[in-house]
């Protein structure tokens, strides 16, 4: 039998063809939606590519559904302006998914992993997956030999402890004075920081005799350096991988949405809390980026978070990587 493809029976007849495109483009609020991972194809819940003689293993956390863009990003901006930009690039206007992307680089002498999700705290909301991640991918928690943590939120520190003990029962564990110095300083008591000082004082103190507190241009093991980029949380870091004559850029949370954090990156972020200099460090890291064409891991990025940006008017333009790893 013959089969015409008309615009009729592309978008079928009646009322469920017409409510079809519709539901699927602004739908939001089912239970599945609400724990399944989105942007995942096939339940992939991580990414294995290689830099040089470095293996890179990207791991989904998970993801987690958010409403009004427009209370988050672009503070500075009224709300039509974000708006615009989500519907300018074929997305929603009235919600985003944001995705958690912890990393592994194997050097073959360190298992080296960056942050490490929301933990137990996170899995009923369909997070904390990090641990399932490992296990799919090859790895075993103790077999991680480095735990490195770019800031201390706790989306990146909530699975240091789980059931109240290590973790990773075999790591050493590494991050930014500056940052914990911060976060551990009873000071916060009294301020809206004082959450995220708990979480520290349960997840990363417990561990302080066994962690390196480093500061911008320190080695993390050889071939991997810490660079400052304060702002998002007061020692924020990122962090360079080099290996055989290639580089990337773990870019933690210096922009936290590839269209409104790159596209608009002095638009102000909820998420950021100091606002300037959280913007300054993004024209910066991506400046680079941009200007030494070096691919990049974004922890809130779509996963698998690889890829690149360009500059754009007013921006950056993010690229996504597809099989450039694999040739």
């Amino acid at each position: 039998m013959a089969f015409s493809l008309t615009r009729r029976t592309l978008f079928g007849t009646g009322a469920a063809g017409a409510l079809a495109a519709p539901a699927l483009l602004t739908g939001f609020a089912s239970a599945q939606d609400a724990t399944e991972p989105h942007g995942m194809t096939n339940g992939t819940t991580f990414k294995t590519l290689k830099l040089g003689t470095a293996k890179i293993t990207v791991i989904s956390d998970g993801t987690r559904m958010m409403g009004k863009p427009h209370e988050i990003y672009g503070l500075n901006q009224p709300a039509d302006a974000v708006s615009k930009l989500l519907t300018d690039n074929f997305l929603p206007a009235d919600g985003f998914v944001n995705g958690f992307s912890p990393a592994v680089v194997d050097t073959g002498t360190d298992v080296v992993l960056f942050d490490t999700g929301f933990g137990e705290a996170g899995r009923e909301m369909g997070t904390g997956r990090l641990v399932d991640g490992l296990k799919a991918a090859g790895y075993t928690p103790d077999q991680v030999s480095v735990v490195v943590i770019t800031h201390m939120h706790g989306d990146h520190i909530g699975g240091l402890m789980t059931g109240g003990k290590p973790t990773f029962s075999n790591a050493r564990y590494i991050t930014g004075q500056v940052e914990y110095d911060f976060w551990k300083d009873e000071a916060r008591v009294g301020t809206p920081a004082e959450n995220g000082h708990k979480t520290v004082l349960e997840k990363v103190v417990p561990l302080a005799e066994k962690t390196t507190f480093i500061g911008d241009g320190a080695d993390v093991v050889p071939g991997i350096t810490a660079l400052a980029a304060f702002g998002h949380s007061p020692g924020h870091m990122v962090f360079r991988l080099d290996s055989d004559n290639k580089a990337l850029m773990l870019t933690a949370d210096t922009a936290n949405h590839y269209v409104l954090s790159l596209q608009r990156p002095d638009w102000e972020v909820r998420f950021d809390m100091d606002k300037a200099q959280a913007i300054a460090a993004r024209r910066r890291v991506f400046d680079m980026i941009a200007t030494d064409r070096l691919p990049f891991i974004g922890y809130h990025m779509p996963f698998p978070a690889v890829g690149f940006v360009e500059r754009n008017d007013l921006g950056y333009r993010f690229v996504p990587a597809t099989y450039q790893f694999d040739i």
